[in-house]
């Protein structure tokens, strides 16, 4: 069994056909699907999501790094409202994006810290998006670090030099369908990790991997990505999906 570690399920790309794309899923084999939360606009589908398919679909609760901007205090107390009620296993996706808009960057700074901060009060990994903000981010875990900090760094595309300082601080690297792109280079990273430090992810409806490359993803194609993996490391998929099923449970404190 598989599970995909990253998923916006809830997204309005799959409102026609969600419940077909969620069977599709569970007929490939993938058991589970952890959704990150984006702002307050997507709360709802999302916890809609997990009443629909308990058990399957877990959320997350964060702030997106590119829905950080004038209000991202209020979303921010929204984000600690939710946690308030009730718990969730992970806070995410929360992190730097540098590659859209560096207009608030220092609020995206303010609000990864705090938000490592809620994660560390609730004894939950954080879920990590970095784009274009590797050292910027570094920067702030290494502030944070400690066995209390631990998590996912979500669609990672980094060196392996930046693969090993992010396993140093206790984060697992999410691979997803850019390691089936031709000339991503994500190959020979992941050629040199362990698979002890990896998790599979989609993050559909974004990222699918080849063949379906440039049309809309969905969590059925995680087997893609593991087929890649396998061949990467030379092992049977079946060795990629017990070992990354296994980090998978670990992290989000999951009984399989």
């Amino acid at each position: 069994m598989f599970i995909d570690t990253h998923t916006h399920l809830y997204s309005e790309q799959f409102d026609d056909d969600r419940h077909a794309m969620l069977q599709r899923m569970l007929d490939a084999g993938i058991s589970k699907a952890f959704l990150p939360n984006i702002d307050s606009t997507s709360i709802e589908g999302m916890l809609q999501l997990e009443k629909d398919y308990p058990d399957i679909c877990y959320p997350m609760m964060g702030l997106h790094p590119c829905s950080v901007n004038e209000n991202y205090e209020e979303e921010l107390a929204r984000v600690e409202a939710e946690w308030a009620k009730r718990p969730f296993v992970a806070v995410g996706e929360i992190g730097i994006d540098l590659y859209w808009d560096k207009t608030f960057f220092t609020q995206q700074q303010d609000a990864f810290r705090r938000q490592i901060q809620l994660a560390k009060k609730h004894k939950v990994p954080i879920i990590i998006h970095c784009r274009e903000s590797f050292d910027e981010i570094f920067e702030i875990l290494e502030e944070e670090k400690g066995d209390d900090l631990y998590g996912i760094f979500h669609c990672f595309t980094g060196t392996v030099e930046q693969a090993h300082r992010a396993i140093g601080y206790n984060m697992l690297l999410g691979i997803g369908g850019v390691v089936t792109f031709k000339n991503s280079g994500l190959d020979k990273v992941v050629a040199e990790i362990d698979l002890k430090h990896l998790v599979l992810e989609t993050d559909s409806p974004y990222l699918a991997p080849t063949p379906h490359r440039g049309k809309r993803n969905e969590s059925s194609y995680i087997t893609l990505v593991a087929q890649k993996i396998a061949e990467i490391h030379n092992c049977p998929i079946e060795k990629i999906a017990e070992i990354t099923t296994a980090n998978a449970l670990k992290v989000f404190n999951i009984n399989g």
